[in-house]
């Protein structure tokens, strides 16, 4: 079976289609149908054969479709209409948010191909009831409106910008996916950990520090070693200096409060102590595990002899009885027998007198 990789959007994750039975190549505009209806996207990656172990998916939970067919002139053209459209939209989302006096900051609106849906992005400090405002877009445009929040990541994917390397964002020109990025991978590098020369213009960790650091970390044994820190240390996070309040070992995180007053929870794979020898005296290699060679099983022993049973000792009442020359169960012939009361003709106890009355 062969496959094709579409981009949707600029810098956007690349989806997996059958290809038509048109001959495409990369570069090549396709229309295509998506869990949000129809879709215009880009080629991007050549029809290839799929191989035995990849199991690809056009999208998380949806199976492989095919593309719809080869976009036309006329599909540029209403492509084109469609980035006008969002720009207006735009400005009318920003006047309703305005009106609602919501907290909260819009950053962009996507259009499906076929306008049968308009994406909302937007930023919040918390969750905000925005139903009102769903109301109002969907009475102006006649469509099915949908509100999304984003992180501050995607906030600078969507806007794009220039980085501190004077370049374009690497999210917003090529990377399709976020990378994970840690605090150790500057620590490799001989780099600066203040968090104002390592940060992007999102506020966290730059994703170039990702790129060269195989490079440097090659073969070396102090990946798997992470710095336990304790409470009351002082460390370094992506987000500042702090002191660590509480720590989790089973978690393996800890909640560190920042000079800023804010309270952060880092994992311990981004912590670094302040104190390089506090560094130093935690970075120990890890033990290398002796492999110990497989003992031969041992041979089973043969059943122990049944030992012939000891004769029963007298008990101590009969040992007691011979010493002191007392008739056998004397005591109990000469206990006199208790009287036996019949069921039922307990006596009652008086009732008790409330003297305080």
């Amino acid at each position: 079976m062969q496959i094709i990789g579409i981009r949707l959007r600029r810098a956007g994750k690349i989806f997996f289609f059958e290809p038509a039975e048109e001959v495409l190549i990369k570069g090549d505009w396709v229309i295509v149908e998506t869990v949000r209806g129809l879709e215009c996207g880009q080629v991007v990656v050549e029809p290839r054969e799929l191989l035995a172990d990849e199991n690809l998916q056009s999208e998380p939970g949806v199976p492989l479709k095919k593309v719809y067919r080869k976009a036309t002139p006329q599909d540029l053209i209403q492509l084109e209409e469609n980035r006008e459209a969002e720009r207006r939209a735009f400005e009318i989302g920003l006047e309703k948010i305005r009106e609602h006096d919501l907290p909260m900051k819009l950053i962009n609106v996507e259009f499906t191909f076929d306008v049968n849906k308009i994406i909302f992005f937007f930023t919040a400090d918390g969750r905000v009831d925005f139903r009102d405002l769903v109301r109002d877009l969907a009475s102006i445009f006649r469509t099915r409106i949908e509100l999304r929040q984003v992180g501050v990541r995607d906030e600078a994917k969507l806007l794009g910008g220039m980085g501190g390397c004077g370049r374009p964002l690497c999210c917003a020109s090529f990377l399709g996916d976020f990378i994970p990025v840690s605090i150790r991978m500057a620590k490799d590098q001989n780099l600066s950990l203040n968090p104002t020369k390592i940060s992007g213009v999102c506020g966290r960790l730059m994703c170039c520090l990702k790129y060269e650091n195989d490079l440097y970390c090659e073969n070396c044994p102090r990946q798997n070693i992470t710095f336990r820190p304790r409470q009351g240390s002082r460390v370094i996070v992506a987000d500042g200096e702090g002191k660590v309040v509480a720590v989790s070992f089973s978690r393996r995180n800890a909640t560190i409060l920042l000079d800023t007053n804010k309270t952060v929870v880092a994992g311990w794979e981004d912590i670094l102590p302040v104190d390089a020898e506090e560094l130093e005296q935690t970075e120990e290699p890890a033990p290398i595990e002796e492999v110990k060679p497989i003992e031969p099983p041992k041979p089973e022993r043969p059943p122990r002899e049944e030992r012939p049973q000891r004769p029963e000792r007298p008990r101590r009442t009969d040992a007691f009885n011979r010493r002191y020359n007392r008739p056998e169960n004397s005591e109990r012939d000469t206990r006199p027998e208790r009287p036996q009361r019949p069921r039922g003709d307990r006596s009652r106890r008086p009732p008790r007198r409330d003297y305080k009355k």
